[in-house]
């Protein structure tokens, strides 16, 4: 099938973890919510060979937050289906701000591969905490799914 390379803009809920969790049932809800496939999230993540072959190219495949921004290795099965943050000089580099918004992300990433980069590892994600204003308000999420 291919890899399939993904992108949100979710509001944030105060963490990392309660913000993915709520885009997780979002997502999941659009995806399958209309069919019988699956009854919930984690029966989906129990169907191991249709994630481990497969997965839905979507944040679907990413049930984990880890707090390094550090790469993942390849060979290090607790770092496959992680998001992790997109490292602070990153952040500074591709959007000019230590504090970017909803809107600064969106024209980033779509204006070309270089955000999307940042995520060299299929089956793994980034995240960048955005601002309206001084406040936290949204996580913008990229990363890749698929062989």
């Amino acid at each position: 099938m291919g890899a399939s390379c993904w992108d949100y803009v979710t509001p944030y809920t105060g963490g990392v973890e309660e913000s993915l969790g709520a885009l997780h049932a979002e997502e999941f809800a659009r995806e399958y919510g209309g069919d019988d496939t699956y009854a919930s999230l984690e029966e989906l993540w129990a169907d191991a060979e249709f994630m481990s072959e497969e997965g839905t190219h979507s944040i679907l495949d990413i049930p984990h937050v880890v707090d390094t921004a550090e790469a993942p290795d390849e060979h290090a099965v607790e770092d496959h289906n992680t998001l992790r943050p997109l490292a602070a000089d990153r952040v500074r580099h591709h959007f000019g701000t230590d504090r970017p918004s909803p809107r600064r992300f969106r024209e980033v990433y779509d204006s070309g591969p270089a955000l999307s980069a940042e995520c060299a590892m299929r089956w793994t994600g980034r995240y960048v905490l955005l601002y309206t204003g001084d406040r936290p308000s949204h996580l913008g999420i990229f990363g890749c799914s698929g062989d």
